[in-house]
């Protein structure tokens, strides 16, 4: 039972990100708008940690199963994909390392400012 409220929490919270949506004409998905809306909720305090924090693990741990359609869909769509294949091998990659460059200088500055800006000895 503990599981269904916990994840009743995280739809409620999601499906208020999705009329957030439908009112604000931004091209940003619902989606973002209920993690910044949970975001919010747990660091007011408005929503405490144990009330999302099993249901949210549970779903951090199936995530990769989540891409399995998405992938089939891309092997359903090679023919349309093998024209842009050379530019995907290229550009894949690149992102990547810059999206992990960018992930990590985020992650120290973030980790810095919680030390109150003190480096370690």
């Amino acid at each position: 039972m503990r599981y269904l409220k916990q994840f009743a929490v995280i739809l409620t919270v999601t499906c208020i990100g999705e009329i957030i949506k439908y009112m604000i004409d931004l091209p940003v998905p619902g989606s973002i708008y209920g993690l910044i809306l949970m975001l919010i909720l747990l660091m007011t305090g408005a929503v405490k940690l144990e009330a999302v924090k099993d249901a949210a693990d549970f779903l951090v741990e199936i995530m990769p199963l989540m891409f399995i359609p998405a992938a089939a869909g891309l092997l359903d769509s090679y023919a349309m994909l093998q024209e842009m294949l050379l530019p995907l091998i290229v550009i894949i990659p690149l992102t990547t390392c810059l999206v992990v460059m960018v992930s990590g200088k985020v992650t120290e500055l973030v980790l810095k400012m919680g030390k109150g800006g003190k480096k370690d000895a």
